[in-house]
């Protein structure tokens, strides 16, 4: 099978937990081994979240006395692209011996005309409490909004078109490799009036990229590994209950956050529309589990799933189900 994994950004930096380099590398450690179980068998394309990453570089280049300006956030997801990739290479190679494993910096296709330039949604940064955040806000020109408890920075995030390097990619995984690709959405960039690529001041939702991505690969299976077990109705109240089990429309029909679950709902629901495959969402140490079906909200064409084999042989699946189970 083929599979593309997003692991989200507070995978890799928990939600509390200081920004450091060692802090960063030891979470990557224990996020490699479920990884490495599904690239044992399977082929692998693994994206990255950068949010904290990203906010964390905006905030040391905008206090930087050396620099005119501060570098504008393509470069910036760039950066974060290098330092995030590098961290999982090194740990997936030492997990992997003998395995190829390549990292790559990537940028993501996105139309000038989108309206997400003018409202900015996409979380990035550190949290703060309230006080702090409306400070900054002012001090920075920030647009800032409630994430959970605290609030965080918001910029544009326009819709992923297209990653612009698939091709390499699909070579790559022809050679029998590993790939690291489209950390945090892809380096943003818009073709211009000369016909140009030219990069755009603003974040792409990872999991919307990586299902452009899996889709563009022709993947069995869009995997979103995040820090919750599964997608929950009503999250946070005592009415809260999980869904296990959803078609794409079952799925659309809920009211999720839109700053948090809706966009990886979103994405898995995209991928299975357009492709007919399946897509999880659900804990990164739950990884090989999802793949058996035993963990996870499972998104299918027929809300249903019992493990490899229905992938593997789609005309043999068992009759329809609910649309929620």
């Amino acid at each position: 099978m083929r599979i593309v994994a997003a692991l989200g950004g507070n995978a890799l930096l928990a939600r509390g937990q200081k920004p450091d380099a060692s802090v960063q590398q030891a979470n990557v450690a224990r996020a490699v081994p479920s990884l490495a179980t599904l690239a044992e068998e399977h082929e692998l394309v693994l994206t990255h979240g950068n949010g904290p990453q990203v906010g964390v570089l905006a905030l040391q280049s905008a206090a930087d006395p050396n620099l005119t300006t501060p570098y504008p956030f393509d470069v910036l997801g760039a950066q974060t692209q290098g330092m995030i990739g590098y961290w999982l290479l090194q740990a997936l190679q030492n997990q992997l011996p003998g395995r190829q494993v390549a990292s790559i910096i990537n940028q993501t296709l996105v139309l000038a005309s989108d309206p997400a330039f003018d409202t900015p949604t996409k979380f990035i940064g550190e949290v703060y409490d309230e006080a702090r955040a409306r400070r900054l806000a002012d001090e920075r020109g920030w647009t800032v909004r409630p994430d959970g408890a605290g609030w965080r920075r918001v910029i544009g995030s326009p819709r992923p078109q297209r990653v612009v390097e698939t091709r390499l990619i699909r070579l790559l995984l022809a050679s029998g490799a590993v790939v690291v690709c489209a950390g945090g959405g892809g380096v943003p960039v818009i073709r211009n009036e000369r016909g140009k690529l030219q990069g755009v001041e603003a974040v792409v939702d990872k999991d919307l990229t990586a299902a452009v991505l899996a889709e563009a690969l022709d993947a069995d299976l869009l995997m979103i590994l995040t820090d919750v077990p599964h997608i929950s109705r009503d999250f946070g109240t005592p009415e809260e209950t999980p869904i296990l089990r959803a078609t794409p429309a079952a799925l659309r029909r809920e009211d999720l956050p839109a700053g948090s679950m809706g966009p990886k709902a979103d994405a898995a629901c995209r991928f299975v529309e357009l492709t007919g495959g399946m897509a999880t969402i659900g804990r990164l140490d739950d990884a090989p589990a999802m793949l058996a079906g035993t963990a996870g909200t499972i998104v299918t064409p027929a809300g249903h799933y019992g493990g490899p084999g229905d992938l593997r042989a789609p005309d043999v699946l068992p009759p329809p189900t609910l649309d929620n189970a």
